[in-house]
């Protein structure tokens, strides 16, 4: 029996009418106050432009007050990190994200930048201190990476209890395979990362009971390697071939959809499964960071906190 998709579209839109509740019940607490979301760019990928008209969209539909902001392909690291140090600092800013890649001129570390986002503001999850939160199991301190967030979204959808699953991820980007590998095992499920030095990588694949897959090639994966009835959720974006198509390209993920259907109980699609939930993580991430906000600075709520006194005789000239 062919497996059932699993489409991230139905379930994003959930996730965003339940935003658009919980942005309101802020706005209620707190007339005026909305959650703010800024975008910082450099350059002007075509690819980059695109995914963040998509998050625009995404943020002005919930309610969030979404600042896209453009700095030209001449930026210089520097720059880009008084922006960051601007951003950091602003208190209407609860969620800071950089577009990836930085399209400048010059040469930019991108770890720098990255790391230059405040932990408290890092709603796309990709700082060391937030990656280290998760990677202790420290789950409800730490802002999660948005796509592996989506994929655990979506694996619970299935009702499949991922407690004491065979997982296995394909892939350890920073991104991805990474965060997903922690999020799996502190979920209890028995994780294994498998990447471009993994010997007989179809023997570990076809142990899995789940699969998560971003390693980045267009469909790897075979109909064979996968277990009977194992969830697979395919992050790859790939462009290919494909000769009916006006622009001659077709979109494929990292697992050949056709085959490994045959095979899972459940499968994401490409396009369609993953990369909708993506979106939908980053405007939770960044609604959670709003509501950390008012919890520690409530207007009117002072914390003052007393400097003990310590008398001491004869009093010091």
């Amino acid at each position: 029996m062919p497996a059932e998709h699993l489409s991230g579209k139905p379930v994003s839109a959930q996730v965003r009418e339940r935003l658009k509740k919980d942005v309101a019940q802020m706005e209620e607490k707190v007339p005026g106050f909305r959650p703010g979301l800024a975008i910082l760019q450099v350059g002007d990928r075509e690819d980059s432009n695109l995914y963040i008209s998509m998050k625009l969209k995404a943020a002005a539909e919930i309610g969030i007050n979404a600042n896209h902001v453009r700095l030209p392909k001449t930026a210089s690291e520097d720059e880009v990190l008084s922006s960051i140090t601007s951003l950091n600092e602003d208190s209407t800013v609860h969620g800071l994200i950089v577009q990836l890649p930085l399209d400048s001129v010059h040469s930019i570390n991108t770890e720098k930048v990255t790391n230059a986002v405040s932990p408290d503001k890092d709603v796309d999850g990709l700082t060391s201190v937030n990656a280290g939160k998760l990677a202790r199991g420290d789950l409800g301190d730490c802002f999660i990476p948005c796509t592996p967030k989506g994929c655990l979204e979506l694996i619970r959808q299935t009702g499949v209890q991922i407690a004491g699953k065979r997982a296995v991820v394909l892939g350890r980007s920073k991104i991805v395979g990474a965060p997903m590998h922690d999020l799996l095992l502190w979920n209890h499920a028995t994780v294994t990362t498998c990447h471009s030095k993994t010997v007989n990588i179809a023997e570990e694949v076809n142990r899995a009971e789940i699969l998560v897959v971003g390693i980045g090639r267009a469909e790897m994966v075979k109909g064979d390697w996968i277990k009977p009835g194992a969830v697979v959720i395919d992050c790859g974006i790939n462009h290919v071939s494909d000769s009916t198509k006006p622009n001659g390209k077709r979109v494929v993920g990292d697992v050949a959809f056709q085959e490994a259907k045959e095979k899972a109980s459940y499968i994401t699609p490409v396009p369609g499964g993953v990369g909708p939930m993506t979106v939908a993580m980053l405007m939770e991430n960044t609604v959670e960071s709003a509501k950390r906000y008012l919890q520690k600075y409530t207007p009117g709520k002072w914390s003052i906190e007393c400097t003990a006194v310590n008398p001491e005789t004869p009093v010091p000239r």
